[in-house]
C-alpha cells in the first residue's frame, strides 16, 4: 500500500505509472492528479484512471483524515491541505501536473493554484465553489455533525448518499448495487477524521474575490443536479477566472465522476486535448 509522509501526515496515494519517474523528462507521460471530494477517497476516480492512464499519469490520493491516509489531530484547514498536495508532487518529484479536484478536492485546488501556478498546467474544477459555506448550509452540516458523532455514519449514510448524488442516480433501480457500493463507502469512513474533515470544509474562507489571480488553463464542471454546489456556483468561478471553460454535466449530481463517467471523460478528453493542440501550434 503506497504510504508518503508529508507534513506530519501518512498520505496514502495511488500512481498508475511510478516507473515514469525514472524516465528523463522528455519521456514522461503528463500527470492527472485527482484530489477527491468529502468522504470519499481515492475510488472517486476510478472511472477517470483506467480511461485515462494509457496517455497520462495518474495520481489520486487520500486527504488526511479519510479513506487509507492517517487521521491526524490537525490539518483539515483548506490551506494546509493545499500545501499536502504540493508536498505530494515535490516528494514524487513532479514538476507540472493537471490538477483535478471535486468540491473539497476543488477547494483546495484553487488554494493550490493561487500559491503555486508553476506547478499546474491547468486546474479542473468539479462540482464545487470559491465562496465560504452560507450560514443556512453550515447549519444544515453542523446538525449532521452533532448526528454522526452521536450515532455514527452508519445512520446517516443514507441522508449524505442524497446530498452526494442526483436524483437521476437516486431513482435509477437498474444502478441500485452501485448505489449500495457508495453507501458503503460512505460507511467506512472514520469518525473522526470525517467531522475534522468536515469542520474543515464548513468553515472554509471565501477566495472568490482572488479567482482573476490565476492564469491557468481552467475548466469548470457542474451537474445540472448538483445540491451542494450549483451552476450558479459554477458560473461565479467561470466569471472570475479570465478565458476559463464551463461544462454541464446532464444527470448529474455532486458526485459527476462516478454518475456520468463517460459525460466527464469526454469534457475532460477534449480540454486536455485543446491545451496540447494550443501548446504545439
Amino acid at each position: 500500500m503506497p504510504m508518503i509522509s508529508i507534513n506530519g501526515a501518512e498520505i496514502y496515494y495511488e500512481d498508475s505509472a511510478p516507473e515514469q519517474s525514472n524516465l528523463p523528462l522528455d519521456q514522461q507521460k503528463p500527470v492527472m492528479l485527482f484530489a477527491h471530494g468529502l468522504l470519499w477517497g481515492t475510488h472517486l476516480y476510478d472511472k477517470q484512471v483506467d480511461f485515462f492512464k494509457k496517455d497520462y499519469r495518474c495520481i489520486a490520493f487520500d486527504f488526511r483524515g479519510q479513506g487509507k491516509s492517517e487521521v491526524t489531530k490537525t490539518g483539515y484547514d483548506m490551506y494546509t491541505l493545499a500545501d499536502d498536495a504540493i508536498a505530494l508532487l515535490q516528494s514524487l518529484v513532479i514538476d507540472k501536473c493537471h490538477f483535478i479536484g471535486l468540491s473539497m478536492g476543488g477547494y483546495v485546488a484553487q488554494r493550490v493554484a493561487l500559491k503555486r501556478p508553476d506547478l499546474l498546467h491547468s486546474l479542473i474544477l468539479l462540482d464545487t465553489a470559491a465562496e465560504a459555506e452560507n450560514e443556512a448550509k453550515k447549519a444544515g452540516y453542523k446538525k449532521l455533525l452533532k448526528a454522526i458523532y452521536w450515532i455514527g455514519l452508519n445512520k446517516v449514510g443514507k441522508k449524505i448518499m442524497a446530498i452526494m448524488f442526483g436524483e437521476t442516480f437516486l431513482n435509477d433501480k437498474s444502478r441500485k448495487k452501485e448505489y449500495k457500493t457508495w453507501l458503503e463507502y460512505l460507511k467506512q469512513n472514520n469518525k473522526k477524521g470525517a467531522i475534522k474533515a468536515t469542520i474543515g470544509v464548513i468553515e472554509r474562507d471565501d477566495i472568490l474575490s482572488r479567482l482573476s489571480e490565476i492564469q491557468l488553463p481552467t475548466l469548470i464542471v457542474v451537474g445540472d443536479e448538483d445540491k451542494p454546489t450549483p451552476y450558479e456556483e459554477a458560473q461565479k468561478m467561470h466569471f472570475a477566472i479570465k478565458g476559463s471553460k464551463l461544462a454541464v454535466i446532464k444527470q448529474s449530481g455532486h458526485s459527476t465522476p462516478v454518475e456520468q463517467p463517460e459525460q466527464l471523460n469526454a469534457v475532460l478528453k477534449t480540454f486536455l486535448m485543446q491545451i496540447v493542440n494550443k501548446v504545439e501550434m
